[in-house]
């Protein structure tokens, strides 16, 4: 009787196990406990699968024997791809290949754009280099698209998404760089028309073109301007935004010249026009002591050395909105910005996007940069300054936006033979705007959902001791409780033995 009892109890097992097999295959949780959720999928990337028409196929250049941290990022991949696969309700498949050891596979990953790395590696005592694919190419019909290195650190999920996005889209909306006064050409701006090309069609405009032809564009970005935006054209801007478009404007105020050491204010006529719209710039720099720093040559023993000088002057940018513009931002360095006050009305909805830190100050007209300064905490008692904002209008149902940086350069690379590598903040920053003011599938989300810096010099001071001493007092605490369990079970079982009706 007990031995079919025991059956019994084996089959129901067996078969509750196979039920739930069976419905996990259609129906799945999980709890994702990281910052900022890096193991979930977003909406964004359900609702981009869930309406893909045509299949794609990812085929991805793995070499076999990585180590450790780079083999988590081939697995990390191979579960994604395997979850896009099922939302996608099988039109996302994929395939693994090993190109190490294989001529032809070789061959054919690096002329389609996946691009060997060499890595240490340590075996027996030794370290070697070795090379390594850790890349994919994906195709839909006749067009492809490559993730030339998936490097520790990257967001995986932004970087796939966004490349069936580009496959799979149709209709690009238009996006207009503001020239002719002044602005870096696109061609310097690379990692952010790299961004923007995913999903938009990026082109430079002129104000001087038809405000019909400008109804076209989604946004219009004005970056960094050096001349002056007369009446007419401040015209077209207003013409723009009364029939519902969008504007991105990075300017600066005030311009600082590290050559002749002196500040000056730039007029460029947007800062009248902004006002007029409820953005007020002040013409006044911001000092910040958490700030970036400029190198100093020195002649010492008959050497030229140089070395960094913090400079206030250039605000390290940590605080930010909780916004989908600045959501998830680290860190942005900003050249001499000034600070943004809002005298608009409250019919219109303003929300700073970043600020500077507490210790900050404001300095007027006239500036002279003195590099050898000693600055005290004296220079900072102004408190905490806007440098970036937004402002949504409606006017006779007609809604508008305009994001403000009082920064002009922050995302430009420039031109020439050695464009500087910006930082992802600073191009994710700009670029995230735009995707506010253009975009609606929620990508934007997805940009800045890997953690890009936690630097322990910008934490407080309380909050560093406190983890470091959580990381000492915490595993003696916790064997500390173990201990008192493990007594307070014995002395439990001792007195339960000392009952004359024991039995072990």
């Amino acid at each position: 009787m007990k031995r079919k009892s025991y059956l019994s109890s084996v089959i129901l097992l067996i078969a509750a196990f196979i039920v739930v097999a069976v419905i996990s295959e259609y129906y799945f949780s999980r709890i994702d406990l990281t910052e900022g959720g890096q193991y979930s999928l977003s909406n964004a990337t359900e609702d981009i699968l869930d309406n893909l028409d045509n299949t794609i196929t990812v085929k991805a250049y793995f070499t076999a024997d990585l180590p450790p941290d780079l083999a988590k990022i081939k697995g990390d991949f191979n579960d994604m791809l395997t979850e896009y696969s099922s939302l996608s309700h099988g039109k996302i498949v994929f395939e693994f290949v090993n190109p190490n050891g294989n001529s032809e596979i070789e061959t054919e990953a690096t002329a389609a754009g996946v691009r060997p790395v060499l890595v240490s590696v340590r075996e027996k005592d030794q370290v070697k280099q070795q090379k390594v694919f850790m890349g994919a190419v994906l195709s839909m019909d006749d067009k492809k698209d490559v993730l030339p290195f998936l490097a520790t650190g990257e967001s995986i999920e932004y970087a796939l998404t966004t490349a069936i996005k580009k496959l799979s889209v149709k209709n690009k909306p238009l996006v207009g760089f503001v020239q002719g006064h002044g602005e870096p050409p696109l061609a310097a701006l690379q990692q952010v028309k790299a961004d923007l090309d995913v999903l938009y069609n990026v082109r430079q405009v002129y104000l001087s073109d038809t405000v019909r032809d400008l109804y076209n564009y989604k946004t219009l970005v004005i970056i960094n301007p050096k001349d002056t935006f007369d009446i007419q054209s401040r015209n077209v801007l207003d013409t723009y935004l009364d029939n519902g478009g969008n504007v991105v404007v990075s300017f600066n105020r005030m311009n600082g010249n590290l050559q002749t050491l002196m500040g000056e204010e730039n007029i460029t006529g947007l800062e009248q026009w902004l006002e007029e719209k409820g953005l007020k710039v002040d013409n006044k720099f911001i000092v910040d002591a958490n700030c970036g720093s400029v190198n100093v040559s020195q002649r010492t023993g008959g050497f030229n050395m140089t070395r960094p000088v913090s400079f206030p002057f250039l605000p390290n940018i940590t605080t930010f909105s909780d916004t989908p513009i600045s959501k998830g931002l680290e860190q942005v360095l900003l050249g001499f910005p000034s600070p943004i006050q809002y005298v608009g009305d409250t019919s219109n909805n303003y929300v700073p996007l970043a600020m500077t830190s507490e210790k900050s100050g404001v300095i007027g007209l006239p500036v002279q940069f003195d590099i050898n300064k000693q600055w005290t905490n004296a220079d900072f008692v102004d408190g905490s300054q806007v440098v970036a904002a937004l402002l949504e209008t409606e006017k006779r149902g007609v809604q508008s936006k305009i994001v403000l940086f009082t920064s002009g350069d922050f995302a430009v690379n420039g031109t020439g033979q050695r464009p500087r590598r910006l930082q992802p903040d600073h191009v994710n920053l700009l670029v995230n705007s735009v995707d506010w003011l253009s975009d609606d599938t929620g990508l934007i989300d997805l940009r800045t959902k890997t953690i890009t810096s936690r630097p322990i010099d910008q934490m407080s001071d309380g909050r560093k001791a406190f983890l470091k001493w959580l990381n000492f007092l915490l595993p003696l605490l916790l064997v500390i409780i173990y201990g008192v369990f493990r007594v307070q079970m014995r002395n439990r079982q001792r007195v339960r033995r000392m009952d004359q009706g024991y039995v072990k």
